[in-house]
């Protein structure tokens, strides 16, 4: 059997290998991306595998040093093109970037949607469950309304997996 899901998960458990999240835990970081592939296919019942594997390298262009040359060696042109429409360009500035996250939401492609919307909801899980050790509560609750407005621009893409993200936000801290 050759599964190109499994060769995902090691592949970004390399490149995360030194990472740690930013709560007061510092979890390890590929507890997301595994995190973000859960949410697809167990709850979503996502069962593409394109998706599933684009969901554990979500981060690798964005926070490793990975290029989109590898990831289309090693995973395929779709692959490649799905992490690629989620990945932040970090040569620009934060706010920019965050900008141009809400407004490209809606011209993603269904594959990319569906990444962005397990890694909102899981990011809105972590932040109300194990918030980053110096966010403050404003900025918290900042974070929760920049993802609602990006995820409101990909709304119709799976009515379900957007309920569990209604039900990340209602968690909203106060």
């Amino acid at each position: 059997m050759n599964s190109k899901l499994i060769a995902a998960i090691a592949f970004a458990a390399n490149k995360h290998r030194d990472q740690r999240r930013k709560d007061a835990v510092a979890s390890p970081y590929i507890n997301h991306p595994i995190s973000l592939a859960n949410v697809l296919a167990n709850e979503g019942n996502v069962d593409d595998e394109q998706v599933l594997i684009a969901a554990i390298l979500h981060d690798t262009i964005e926070d490793t040093v990975t290029t989109e040359q590898e990831l289309l060696l090693e995973f395929g042109e779709e692959i490649a093109r799905v992490v690629m429409e989620v990945s932040d360009d970090k040569a620009l500035p934060k706010a920019e970037r965050k900008q141009l996250q809400i407004d490209h939401a809606a011209t993603i492609s269904r594959r990319a949607k569906l990444v962005k919307l397990a890694d909102k909801i899981c990011n809105l899980r972590d932040v109300a469950a194990s918030p980053p050790a110096d966010w403050s509560l404003h900025r918290r609750q900042e974070y929760f309304d920049w993802a609602k407005a990006v995820i409101e621009g990909l709304r119709g893409v799976h009515p379900a997996l957007e309920q569990i993200f209604d039900e990340a936000y209602a968690a909203r801290p106060k």
